[in-house]
């Protein structure tokens, strides 16, 4: 059975709201204010690991946007897929405060870009898993979205898991490339795609001149 998937965006778009704004949560004042410049200054870690990951799940926020206005409705295998990607932008917050407490301290740096990155790359799998299942036959496509469009989209969607991949092998190795290679996601995935604006539906027939 098919549904719109009218109230699936509109609960993806609370969820993605309150995950993002979870992220300031994570900033701590400092506790010494006699010298709160200094303190402000060591929390770069917290505003690194937090503007990074506000982005990221913007722009995920976004190509969900993209894929969902070619979905004519969603079933079950949709609902699932979904929950779980909300499952796991929910939990990025925390992967974000794991991030920015080892580059704080200065230790466990592999660890926690490592970490950062499962959690990012799960993200991406989930994201490219909806996608897959409703393009396959198209299962649950709309009108709105020819073949060489749907390929386009599909051709950028999968790089992301393959890219964050590099990053967590980067960044067990240099923590500092594996954090750069994994930012570069973001200018790149805020490009726009060929073909991800909704084509308006052709009336039949055309008017007579007058």
């Amino acid at each position: 059975m098919e549904r719109k998937p009218v109230r699936l965006v509109a609960f993806s778009d609370a969820v993605f709201a309150i995950s993002i704004t979870l992220l300031v949560l994570e900033i701590h004042p400092p506790e010494d204010t006699r010298h709160l410049t200094h303190g402000l200054a060591a929390l770069w870690p917290s505003y690194l690991a937090y503007a990074l990951t506000f982005l990221l799940i913007g722009q995920v926020w976004a190509n969900h946007h993209v894929m969902f206005d070619h979905l004519r409705g969603v079933d079950r295998v949709v609902l699932l897929l979904n929950t779980l990607l909300l499952m796991t932008i929910a939990f990025l917050p925390f992967a974000a405060s794991v991030l920015a407490a080892a580059f704080r301290d200065g230790h466990g740096q592999r660890t926690a870009v490592v970490f950062y990155g499962i959690a990012l790359g799960v993200a991406a799998s989930l994201f490219n898993a909806i996608w897959a299942y409703a393009r396959r036959d198209h299962r649950l496509l709309g009108t709105t979205v020819d073949a060489a469009a749907g390929r386009a989209i599909s051709r950028r969607f999968r790089i992301a898991p393959f890219w964050i991949a590099a990053g967590v092998v980067l960044g067990a190795l240099v923590p500092v490339l594996g954090v750069a290679v994994i930012t570069a996601l973001i200018p790149f995935y805020w490009l726009p795609i060929a073909g991800e604006i909704a084509r308006p539906k052709r009336r039949r027939g055309g008017g007579g001149r007058g």
